[in-house]
């Protein structure tokens, strides 16, 4: 089994674990406070020391805060990065509003304030932006972020699923760079790879994190002509480069990109962890990165 090696983000940017554990459905595993802290503990022994979470994860946060509240020394071995924006219709059905987002200064000091209490830290690795807000005025974010770096409550800052145009426009107002931009990156969703994203970051040399690698679990799904299709082929490549799973081709070919990308794994099982993990020891050549997309787009390159 390979050991997770730590990559610098950014220009001045901190070093997190080159696969990163996903905590968006922590509140849907059933799992005791026990059981948090112990599979915490197994993905850092592989390496994987980097957490990501976020406001909107329904109880993510505070399930997080009391696993970590069992054992406080754990903290200095993991970097925690939380992301804000996104405002959630209220449960209550008197109040009648929208989903929405909302990166106003205040709104994000709030967030943040929330974030730390819940998960019983004193301070975020990272920051990042959950959604590109149409209302965001980029002083006002610049305003909050060098608020909360001043204060200690915050390390560094990114955003996500920014487009290139958004993602400049916030970096003009900041002195120090956005650490990453998370983006969707997988072989079904190639948005990432025609809308120049993932130039734009590799210009800057700013490593992209990439969610929802395996498309929300659509490549399982036997059903669909064009995935059918695509599974074929990832599992010709499987053998081609002694993979033993089609997850593990999966992150090869997300981890091949030249952007760099770090990878979010969304399990929370360990066996399923080890996957991508086992993933950074594949080599996967050049002809079988573009095989793989050329079936999924169901055409070959111009």
């Amino acid at each position: 089994m390979s050991f997770v090696e730590k990559v610098v983000m950014a220009p001045e940017g901190p070093s997190f674990s080159k696969l990163i554990q996903g905590y968006w459905r922590l509140d849907s595993w059933g799992m005791s406070k026990q059981a948090r802290l112990t599979f915490m503990k197994q993905h850092v022994e592989l390496g994987i020391t980097t957490i990501d979470t976020a406001a909107i994860y329904k109880n993510s946060e505070t399930l997080l805060g009391e696993a970590l509240k069992l054992d406080p020394g754990i903290r200095d071995k993991i970097q925690i990065i939380s992301k804000f924006g996104i405002n959630s219709i209220p449960d209550s059905p008197s109040e009648k509003r929208v989903s929405h987002y909302d990166s106003s200064k205040s709104a994000i000091l709030t967030s943040v304030d929330n974030s730390l209490r819940q998960l019983g830290v004193e301070q975020l690795d990272a920051l990042l932006i959950h959604r590109p807000d149409f209302l965001m005025v980029a002083d006002q974010v610049q305003a909050a972020f060098t608020e909360l770096e001043n204060s200690g409550k915050v390390a560094h800052f990114g955003v996500s699923n920014f487009t290139p145009m958004q993602f400049d426009l916030l970096q003009s107002r900041l002195s120090r760079p956005l650490i990453t931009n998370q983006v969707e990156l997988n072989p079904i969703n190639l948005d990432s790879l025609e809308n120049g994203v993932l130039e734009q970051l590799q210009k800057d040399r700013v490593r992209p994190m990439a969610w929802s690698c395996l498309a929300g679990g659509a490549v399982f799904n036997k059903t669909n002509v064009r995935i059918a299709r695509l599974r074929t082929t990832l599992e010709e490549v499987a053998k081609e480069i002694g993979a033993t799973s089609i997850t593990q081709v999966i992150f090869a070919w997300i981890l091949k990109h030249p952007s760099k990308p770090v990878a979010l794994i969304g399990s929370g099982k360990i066996k399923r962890v080890q996957d991508p993990v086992a993933a950074l020891r594949l080599n996967m050549n050049t002809e079988q990165w573009y095989r793989i997309l050329v079936v999924s787009k169901g055409q070959p390159v111009p």
